[in-house]
């Protein structure tokens, strides 16, 4: 009979889980504070029994919560101000997962944070100045690649027009994401042997950034070809924690000029700082090396901007795509999450005594957990929900025999070779007065 009422004790935990689970959506920089729903409305659960039941916003690891729920109201507060470029990068999507945690009984309720952008990024120059070389004996049409402008908003908020300062001889070309220069007057050296252009690019946002950079063009007494990478994109795969020096992948290009016009030289285009100091690229050769630690539990992938430059600064650009692959290096971390102490003597066997939650920072297999406790004691684990078991008693105790308990928990992971850890809870026994 009680094991058929702790399967059905189970089963109702598991469709609580299944089917209570909610979405909020709000903007970022929200101040601390500030009401994003109402949880408890939503979940149709009691507020007036909320800190009774230890209600709370639970995290995986040590990751932030960003959300705290107010046990007066059941209502789902910002806890930490939110920056989304910060938090997702360039992903047009924006999503924390969380979980609500509730006691006696457990349950576990996960909802979706979606954090929408708001424009407070100004489109921006990978540089403050362009130079660009033009022989005076390029014909009209040639088209000049300029590197686009990079806004870390998303969606309608980042980059979204280009403009061109009038003047005489050259007008903008733009297709997606490639800006071209297009020389629609033949250049005369003799008659004017630099010149400034003024490049515009606006998001599209309210109220409306912008960023600019000028375009200086120096005409030329004739280097025709820019250099021409072998594959429009690279692709590399790399294990964490490769060690410094590591060679990821080497970019090569061609250019069909002789002398300097056809000497290549590579570099980085637009790339954040922090890439540069995870890797650097020979400016001679195109080799790709690791300059800094790789941290798969950090960062799954990079995308590297290269440029080829010849020696008249006719440029080409190509992609990498470098996909950091996980290896075992995270033990499972144990954390108690409750624990009933003292417990009565009397207790009935299979009463719930405590609540362990096992997290693995690693992913796939390496994040897999087994968790077990030590035969010698009146207790054992059952799992519960997602990653969270219960401690549970297995016989009758009797303080007059054993007044107090260490129990040893143990969990391992299924990487190769598989890392484990352990964690001694204290259980002290009450008495009753069941002596005559």
């Amino acid at each position: 009979m009680m094991v058929r009422q702790m399967s059905c004790f189970v089963f109702f935990l598991l469709w609580q889980a299944a089917n209570g689970d909610v979405s909020y959506s709000f903007k970022e920089e929200m101040k601390r504070g500030s009401h994003i729903g109402n949880i408890a409305k939503d979940l149709n659960l009691d507020s007036s029994k909320l800190s009774s039941r230890n209600a709370r916003v639970d995290a995986a690891g040590y990751r932030k919560r960003y959300c705290d729920i107010n046990l007066s109201t059941g209502d789902l507060i910002v806890a930490d101000m939110i920056d989304r470029e910060e938090l997702c990068g360039e992903k047009l999507s924006c999503v924390i997962k969380r979980d609500l945690v509730l006691e006696n009984p457990l349950e576990l309720h996960p909802f979706s944070l979606h954090i929408q952008d708001i424009n407070d990024n100004s489109p921006q120059f990978n540089e403050e100045l362009i130079n660009i070389e033009i022989r005076e004996s390029t014909g009209r049409g040639a088209r000049f690649v300029i590197e686009e402008a990079h806004d870390a908003d998303v969606g309608q908020n980042s980059v979204q027009h280009y403009s061109l300062k009038k003047n005489d001889n050259f007008v903008l070309a733009v297709d997606g994401n490639t800006i071209e220069l297009v020389l629609d007057k033949e250049l005369d050296r003799e008659k004017q042997e630099d010149i400034n252009l003024l490049l515009t690019a606006l998001d599209g946002g309210s109220p409306q950034r912008s960023g600019t950079v000028v375009i200086h063009v120096t005409v030329l007494d004739a280097n025709d070809n820019a250099p021409v990478f072998s594959q429009a994109v690279y692709e590399a795969s790399l294990p964490e924690n490769s060690p410094l020096d590591t060679v990821v992948v080497t970019v090569r290009a061609t250019d069909a000029d002789e002398g300097v016009n056809g000497d290549v030289t590579y570099d980085f285009g637009h790339v954040a700082e922090d890439v540069k100091e995870v890797f650097s690229i020979d400016r001679k050769n195109g080799m790709i090396k690791v300059n800094g630690a790789i941290d798969f539990e950090t960062v799954t992938s990079y995308d590297l901007r290269i440029k080829a430059k010849d020696g008249l600064g006719l440029s080409s650009y190509t992609k990498v795509t470098v996909e950091v692959t996980d290896v075992n290096d995270n033990m499972p971390v144990i954390y108690v999450k409750s624990l009933a102490n003292p417990v009565p003597e009397n207790v009935s066997p299979g009463t719930e005594v405590g609540i362990i939650n096992v997290q693995d920072a690693d992913s796939d297999n390496n994040q897999k957990v087994r968790c077990s406790i030590q035969q010698n004691a009146p207790f054992k684990l059952v799992p519960s929900l997602k990653n969270y078991y219960s401690l549970v008693t297995t016989g009758q105790l009797d303080r007059e025999l054993v007044s107090d308990y260490n129990i040893t928990i143990t969990a391992t992971d299924e990487g190769s070779p598989p890392l484990s850890s352990s964690k001694t809870v204290e259980l002290s026994v009450a008495d009753i007065n069941d002596n005559p």
